[in-house]
């Protein structure tokens, strides 16, 4: 199995924001994951990436959100998307973007 594009989009939020989101579902697993797919979603405000979740080797899935980095469980890509809008959500209210 070769891997396969999801999901691959960016998306404007408001005049000064977008979202990139790129989600594949892969032959094998991204070391440090525990499910078939490797993603990226992005949270652009001003040019500058302020939250991502993404699952690069080694580091399994995780959230950066402003200078923070943290574990992210993964559940579902449903679940996924779902937990990025929150988290642009959360960071709009707290930052006065958007």
């Amino acid at each position: 199995m070769k891997a396969t594009n999801i999901i691959n989009t960016r998306a404007p939020l408001s005049e000064n924001a977008f979202a990139e989101i790129v989600v594949w579902e892969v032959p094998k697993r991204v070391p440090g994951s525990s499910h078939d797919f490797k993603y990226s979603l992005a949270y652009v405000v001003n040019n500058v990436c302020v939250l991502r979740l993404d699952n690069e080797a080694g580091k399994g899935d995780h959230l950066h959100y402003g200078n923070t980095e943290s574990a992210y469980h993964f559940v579902s890509t449903n679940a996924l998307l779902n937990d990025f809008y929150s988290y642009v959500t959360r960071w709009n209210d707290e930052n006065g973007n958007a």
